[in-house]
């Protein structure tokens, strides 16, 4: 199946009351357990990648490549979205050309105005090549590929502004962070996610840094309108974890444990598990 892009999932999503899985991805092993737990459980996808891990991996256009061929190889038949994820406008344009089937334009760093116009630039050219935009409005807090943002709440009436451009999705801030949650985190500003919803109407919301929200807060930014959640740092987590257990155990050294397909396998399980959790909390299973 070839790639999608989110448009589609993200609108039915929207109309069903659940949510699109955005798993990032660092490698082979990391796009091998999503893609796998996916169609295990009939549930549309999208893979993101960052600045950071597409130059990790050698390149965008490495990164396009393999995941077609895995999509092939593996007989996938639930749709993928190849996703850059907090993209610089330089980077957007390098995924255009690398064949990503959606990109994410952060301009929430610039002044409104430019942002708008970027934006705008940005989602023209997307509609020439049948590719979703996702914009953001509201700094997300947390660090990401060492960016390091505290973290606001939109404004209301600047995200109606960028939807209005025709934006496939909007990512705007209700107190969401990257990363770990602090102790004293306050929770999710419904309120403001309320006032957004009512200015954008139809455009599907993201949500950013679903890692460690509680799921009761989860299932209800998703009855408000957030159609597609993002998910990074749980998988991390579940990866170092289990890695760490196997070599603590002293697994590796057991036979052939050292065998790098052997020593990855338990943290591409926890990959799988945290997929699983988080696409039964969403509500996607089956949606496909």
């Amino acid at each position: 199946m070839a790639l999608v892009s989110v448009k589609d999932m993200c609108e039915k999503a929207l109309k069903g009351k659940y949510a699109v899985g955005q798993f990032n991805i660092n490698n082979l092993e990391w796009t091998k357990a999503i893609l796998a737990t996916a169609e295990e459980l009939k549930s549309p996808v999208i893979l993101g990648v960052s600045e950071g891990a597409g130059k990790y991996m050698t390149g965008f256009k490495t990164v396009t490549n393999m995941v077609k061929a895995m999509i092939e190889e593996m007989n996938i038949t639930v749709p993928v979205a190849l996703h850059l994820d907090h993209g610089t406008y330089e980077g957007c344009y390098k995924c255009i050309e690398a064949g990503f089937s959606s990109i994410m334009f952060d301009g929430s760093h610039f002044p409104i105005d430019e942002n708008i116009a970027k934006t705008k630039e940005l989602i023209e050219v997307c509609k020439q090549k049948g590719m979703s935009l996702e914009a953001e409005v509201g700094s997300i807090g947390g660090e990401e590929d060492g960016v390091v943002g505290q973290g606001e709440c939109a404004d209301p009436d600047e995200c109606k502004k960028i939807a209005d451009l025709g934006v496939t999705i909007l990512a705007a801030g209700i107190g969401n962070i990257h990363g770990k949650y602090p102790a004293n985190w306050t929770g999710l500003r419904f309120d403001v996610l309320e006032k957004i919803k009512a200015k954008t109407g139809d455009t599907p919301l993201v949500l950013h840094g679903g890692t460690g929200i509680p799921t009761d807060m989860i299932k209800k930014a998703i009855s408000l309108g957030v159609a597609k959640i993002n998910v990074n740092t749980e998988c991390q987590l579940a990866f170092q974890e289990a890695t760490r257990k196997y070599v603590e155990e002293g697994k590796d050294l057991v036979g052939k444990g050292f065998d790098p397909r052997k020593l990855l396998a338990p943290g591409v399980e926890a990959i799988k598990a945290t997929v699983r959790e988080k696409m039964q909390i969403f509500g996607s299973i089956g949606k496909a």
